[in-house]
């Protein structure tokens, strides 16, 4: 089993104080969840609902027992993705925390179906390492970097579709 990584409370302050109003009513997607920490602080500060991805099983049941009537999904990014964009799932805020240097930077952006989760002015944040810069290589899903920010090791690249 991977060792969770929270995103520290200067990071995790730090995102939302950016999204700001975005948050108040929001459909947010919490990729990677681990202890579901960043998606149930959406909850507290106004999200309408979350949807919390976790392939560890028993990080999963964790979250489960918490999320109340929302989502909680025990499978892998890809499949997860695939299953949001099955039922029309859109979302206003997707927020990503892969594992340090397990390749995600490299194969999120990239993902399979992930261009159709965004609602209309969505925005995705990606918390990655300083040491893995995230990079758009063949941007299959239309996306642009918009703003990337750095915190300690930390880094939160902000992307959101072209129109």
């Amino acid at each position: 089993m991977k060792d969770i990584r929270p995103t520290s409370g200067k990071v995790l302050a730090a995102l939302f104080s950016i999204l700001g109003g975005k948050i108040e009513g929001a459909k947010f997607l919490d990729l990677f969840a681990g202890t579901g920490h960043v998606g149930f602080e959406a909850l507290k500060r106004g999200a309408g609902l979350c949807v919390f991805v976790e392939s560890v099983r028993s990080r999963a049941e964790s979250i489960k027992r918490l999320a109340g009537d929302n989502t909680v999904l025990g499978l892998e990014a890809r499949r997860a993705v695939s299953w949001l964009v099955k039922r029309g799932m859109k979302f206003d805020v997707i927020f990503a925390d892969p594992p340090y240097s397990s390749g995600w930077c490299d194969v999120l952006p990239e993902l399979k179906g992930l261009a159709e989760l965004f609602a209309d002015d969505g925005i995705m944040i990606i918390e990655h390492s300083i040491r893995e810069p995230l990079k758009l290589k063949d941007n299959t899903n239309n996306l642009e970097i918009i703003s990337q920010r750095e915190y300690g090791e930390t880094c939160l690249t902000f992307l959101q579709r072209m129109t």
